[in-house]
């Protein structure tokens, strides 16, 4: 499927991809903030009802990444159980800035998707900086481990709010890859 339309916009959703090898150096705070209004700027169904935590305290992270690996051992799930067991694997891939959505758990209707947008607008104002960026599922698992309301508290989530997804951000240990087509197959139009 060829568009003929183009933009910054569209060629930076083209061109985003999940990073998982960063630099050691933290972003610049003017980076991290316009990331951030870029998550607050995401639509929303209810009242704006999200959360977001910012880490960047490298021995934080990484009692993240043990709580959800501690967390991950004790899953059904065959593969996440091999990733809690993996010695090698950091679930943050030694990112040096964690965001974490949360959502207001009380709000009438379900907030995943407002968290979802969020997390969305995140990725793609990181990669229109040229920041690498990459939505992480499994360091969540962190709030299922017998540290889990501890951390809650600890990472100043508010009362009445979960934790749905998170990205972790930084510099690209190296230049973004190729860009391949996308199936046209998954659209149907009906006119």
């Amino acid at each position: 499927m060829q568009n003929r339309i183009t933009n910054e916009t569209l060629k930076n959703i083209k061109q985003r991809r999940s990073i998982r090898s960063f630099k050691d150096e933290q972003i610049k705070d003017e980076e991290l903030q316009a990331v951030l209004e870029a998550g607050l700027y995401a639509p929303y169904a209810w009242d704006q009802s999200r959360h977001f935590t910012v880490i960047q305290n490298k021995e934080l992270l990484d009692r993240l990444n043990i709580a959800a690996k501690e967390a991950a051992k004790q899953m059904d799930f065959e593969h996440l159980r091999e990733l809690g067991n993996d010695e090698r694997f950091h679930c943050l891939y030694n990112a040096p800035t964690l965001i974490i959505v949360s959502g207001n758990e009380q709000a009438p209707i379900p907030l995943e998707a407002d968290c979802a947008t969020a997390t969305q607008n995140l990725l793609l104002a990181a990669e229109s900086i040229g920041l690498g960026a990459c939505w992480i599922f499994f360091v969540l698992l962190a709030f299922n481990s017998t540290q889990g309301t501890e951390l809650l508290r600890e990472l100043k989530i508010p009362d009445g709010y979960k934790p749905y997804y998170s990205a972790v951000l930084g510099y690209k240990n190296a230049a973004t890859v190729n860009i391949p087509e996308r199936n046209s197959n998954l659209i149907t139009y009906i006119k």
